[in-house]
């Protein structure tokens, strides 16, 4: 029995509503499959025509694309990661349960899955996936907070008139529409606050749909860590086990006075949360904040030229990926791991918001440059933030109009005859081996 059945069946006077995730058929009764069309996928819930809040989550996303794209390894493990020495980007659902985890060390995943079927990331198709995603999130309702490419916040409040059914039934009618007209899945929870929404959306993965109130939250936040609650790391956890509050249930027992007494304003926030409490609203203007790229290599680098390569190819990574989110930005950060795994963190801001490669390149180069003095780096990475819409971006003078118009250019053969269609000078290491020139 699914998590939101479970709830649902807790003592209420009165039918509990329900419907048919595939053919929206109302089900007033329980049944393990729909009298109009047969689906076993029905959902009911006591407040389930009082639910407005929701926590959309695309599965497994990087994993599912490729899958989409490739049928051929749609029934085997996944993994979308590269190199020895590099992590884990996504694991399909198969490969998890071999115990494969994003972040992972790809040495380890492969050993726990030496069968899997590894995928290169490709984020500029990501992003177009995700922006798809988005823009059909975004004819439900203008309250979507977006927490990253695949995932986001929806307020469906008032929307009843717009779409001609509840706001569950509406979510309902999305996700079956993504599946067929994008071609990936995605997990749905319902709930009246987001902390209960993101809970919701991860009890009944993949092609899943949940629905969770406040009442029925409660007991099912009981047993579980305080680590459960979002901003709980293991400091703070060891913090609060030293004072006797090990899972939720110790909080939801506390008073409020007394925790925030010990715990100032994040005790009111524990206190709320462990009972379900949550006021923050759906922001649609929250957006990213950084939007960055970086490698990890097979062996460690030393050397000026090599480095300078491989950030050239990860400037245009940034670049891509601020021109499909419609960004521009101030700073430029660039970013180094030594083979001892200390971390150097560069930035600087820029004059005007730019989402060129070039510009991008210049600022991160000349800090690269003061970074070498023989030290041997493991991984680079770049990044832009202060974002900006990309309409403010690089309209400084006529050379930047110059560049602007020629890496646009650019991007536009790229799109039409593929990534490696026109390479600069920068990036190129040379004919292949046996190539004539």
């Amino acid at each position: 029995m699914t998590a939101e059945r479970r709830d649902s069946a807790a003592s209420n006077p009165g039918p509990v509503p329900g419907f048919c995730r595939d053919c929206l058929h109302d089900i007033d009764r329980p049944a393990p499959r729909c009298p109009q069309c047969g689906s076993p996928r029905l959902l009911r819930h006591r407040a389930l025509n009082d639910l407005a809040i929701a926590h959309i989550d695309c599965d497994a996303f990087y994993a599912t694309v490729e899958k989409r794209d490739n049928p051929s390894i749609a029934d085997k493990p996944v993994i979308i990661g590269g190199g020895k020495r590099g992590v884990v980007s996504a694991a399909c659902y198969i490969s998890r349960t071999y115990g494969v985890r994003s972040a992972m060390p790809m040495f380890k995943a492969l050993a726990l899955c030496p069968h899997a079927v590894v995928v290169r990331p490709d984020m500029a198709k990501y992003v177009r996936v995700g922006r798809e995603v988005r823009r059909a999130m975004q004819a439900l309702t203008p309250l979507v907070e977006p927490l990253s490419i695949d995932e986001a916040f929806l307020d469906l409040s008032g929307t009843e008139l717009l779409h001609g059914m509840l706001p569950a039934k509406t979510l309902a009618r999305f996700a079956r529409e993504v599946e067929d007209g994008i071609g990936i899945t995605v997990s749905v929870g319902l709930a009246p606050n987001k902390f209960l929404a993101k809970i919701a959306s991860d009890l009944d993965k993949p092609r899943g749909y949940a629905a969770l109130d406040q009442a029925g939250a409660t007991e099912m936040l009981a047993e579980r860590p305080v680590s459960f609650i979002y901003g709980v790391g293991p400091v703070t956890q060891e913090r609060l086990s030293s004072r006797g509050f090990r899972i939720i249930a110790d909080l939801q027992r506390a008073d409020e006075t007394a925790l925030m007494k010990q715990f100032g304003d994040e005790g009111r926030r524990l206190w709320r949360l462990a009972r379900g409490i949550d006021h923050r609203r759906v922001e649609p203007d929250r957006g990213a904040k950084v939007i960055s790229s970086e490698t990890t290599f097979e062996t460690d680098i030393r050397d000026f030229a090599t480095l300078e390569k491989i950030l050239w190819r990860l400037c245009e990574k940034v670049s891509a990926r601020l021109k499909a989110g419609e960004h521009a930005g101030m700073t430029i950060t660039l970013k180094l791991k030594t083979a001892d795994f200390r971390q150097r963190t560069r930035s600087r801001s820029i004059t005007m918001p730019t989402q060129l490669a070039a510009r991008i390149f210049a600022a991160s180069r000349d800090m690269l440059a003061a970074e070498i003095d023989g030290t041997a780096f493991r991984l680079i990475g770049a990044g832009v933030s202060a974002l900006r819409p990309a309409s403010e971006a690089d309209e400084t003078d006529l050379i930047d109009r110059r560049t602007a118009h020629a890496e646009r250019a650019m991007d536009g053969l790229r799109k039409k005859f593929g990534s490696e269609a026109i390479i600069k000078g920068i990036a190129y290491d040379g004919p292949a081996k046996g190539d004539p020139s």
